[in-house]
């Protein structure tokens, strides 16, 4: 169960070999949580992830799972769960794509939106239900600021971290009052191996900084979590801005 503060002792991560969640597990591994399983494809980089967090006094194991695979989900998800309560679990894995590439190539975007929606909407459910039965947790779901606006220079991945957005918005409503919380967490450039030779973005942050941030929001309970804050307030005026405009603009 959490403590007063709200820093879980279970925690599962989807996507464990995410910098963002690596980042957010060892904060947390600071405070109270010491149970934690790592959910990805087998890979040494998981296998690195989660021995560093074991350095770090947590038990920590490693869970064979593909976001690709939906249909596998329920049952490499379900034997987390039959091992005890998990009091939070960090959806955390995405693919950014590349958008010249993927525009040409449809399979290859199809696959980005399977990533990052398909995905997500099949083990977010599977995981919601079972924080319903067990009456508490929360579900931590990292969207993008570019799911806020489709914008030319990555609408591909961005209409599919606004599906994934919508859908945990809705997933958070439909929880309530179920002792189950949904928080949505929309990072802005954050500088990782995923972004690794673009251009930065303004407003740029850094793992470390979204895992502050996801704390922060767990404590007071938060249902959208903005990284940096400031970026609330650009995309209220961005979204308003008339299209004929903003295509002109160097987003």
């Amino acid at each position: 169960m959490k403590d007063a503060f709200g820093t879980p002792q279970s925690l599962l991560v989807l996507g464990g070999s995410s910098e963002i969640a690596q980042a957010t597990a060892h904060r947390l591994v600071t405070r109270r949580t010491r149970d934690i399983w790592l959910a990805g494809r087998p890979s040494p980089t998981l296998e690195r992830s989660a021995q560093a967090l074991r350095d770090r006094g947590a038990d920590t194991r490693t869970v064979p799972f593909d976001a690709l695979d939906p249909e596998s989900h329920e049952t490499a998800l379900g034997k987390v769960f039959a091992e005890g309560d998990v009091d939070m679990v960090l959806l955390a894995f995405g693919t950014l794509g590349d958008q010249a590439r993927d525009e040409a190539d449809p399979v290859a975007a199809a696959r980005v939106a399977q990533t990052n929606y398909t995905g997500a909407v099949s083990a977010g459910l599977v995981c919601a239900r079972a924080l319903q039965a067990q009456g508490h947790g929360s579900l931590v779901v990292l969207s993008s600021v570019a799911a806020e606006r489709a914008r030319r220079s990555n609408f591909i991945y961005g209409s599919s971290k606004a599906g994934l957005d919508a859908f945990a918005q809705g997933l958070g409503d439909a929880l309530h009052g179920t002792g189950v919380h949904v928080m949505v967490v929309r990072p802005g450039f954050v500088r990782s191996r995923m972004t690794a030779g673009l251009a930065e973005a303004p407003l740029a942050t850094t793992p470390q900084a979204v895992a502050v941030a996801i704390e922060a929001g767990l404590r007071r309970r938060a249902e959208t979590v903005w990284v940096p804050g400031k970026l609330r307030l650009v995309m209220s005026a961005l979204r308003h801005v008339p299209r004929p405009v903003f295509r002109r603009l160097p987003v």
